[in-house]
């Protein structure tokens, strides 16, 4: 029963991710949590594993399609990982029930951002100036502080950062953050690892599940294309519902 439910919960999120294409990653730690029964600080590291996995693919496809400015998602990558180390080393040392009570105010921000209205983006093309490197690097060092220390890709920042700090089309913010996505992730996994909190068969199970839900969820979102923003705020009903029921549960045990 706990290989099946971390499989269908990997198949969750995957579903999410291929059909809305964002935003299901933020409800890995509390399937880990609460349906696959892992401690608090397990399901971040575990977690992470499996958003680093996924965001790796995703970002092979969008490589292919020729969506990544690869100095821009280099640059933020990089800078990002620092952040995502520090950050992911302060969430080891918070007691477990409130850093799940933060991630749950964290998945009320992430429902709020997706009822909003994306921005498109511009046309630039232009090569990276030092002054905007600078910008970028100063975003991303402090968005990966953010990822690593809840675990989580971070996407839902990463895309709006991108546009803000270079004017690149939404179509290329979204393929080069997915680099960033992956390597935070990643380092917060490392970091996590280091201090065996990372349960890597559930992991693995995780990301298998998820394979399998992203390859249902992009032929979906074929189907329901034109209702992509219905579903939106479907989904961002169920983070809020998710929100609500951690925050009810941490302020219990706190």
């Amino acid at each position: 029963m706990h290989d099946f439910l971390a499989l269908i919960s990997g198949s969750f999120v995957g579903l999410i991710l291929g059909l809305i294409g964002g935003g299901g990653s933020i409800m890995a730690t509390p399937l880990l949590l609460y349906l696959v029964g892992m401690s608090p600080h397990v399901a971040v590291g575990t977690g992470a594993v499996a958003v680093s996995a996924n965001a790796f693919l995703n970002f092979a496809n969008h490589a292919r399609a020729g969506n990544v400015r690869w100095a821009t998602a280099g640059t933020f990558a990089a800078t990002g990982v620092a952040g995502a180390f520090i950050g992911s080393s302060i969430g080891k040392a918070v007691d477990g029930n409130r850093l799940v009570l933060l991630f749950a105010i964290l998945m009320l921000i992430v429902g709020m951002s997706m009822l909003q209205p994306r921005r498109n983006g511009g046309t630039a093309i232009a090569a990276l100036t030092p002054k905007m490197i600078c910008r970028v690097a100063a975003i991303a060092f402090c968005v990966g502080l953010l990822a690593g220390f809840f675990g989580i890709g971070g996407g839902f920042l990463i895309v709006p950062a991108l546009i803000f700090a270079t004017d690149m089309p939404i179509i290329n913010a979204i393929g080069s953050s997915l680099l960033a996505v992956a390597a935070f992730g990643l380092a917060t996994a490392v970091n996590y690892s280091f201090s065996g909190l990372v349960d890597w068969p559930v992991a693995a199970e995780f990301i298998g599940g998820g394979v399998v839900g992203g390859w249902i969820g992009t032929k979906l979102a074929c189907e329901f294309a034109a209702q992509r923003g219905t579903l939106n705020r479907v989904f961002a009903g169920v983070i809020f519902v998710v929100a609500f029921y951690i925050i009810w549960r941490s302020t219990r045990q706190i």
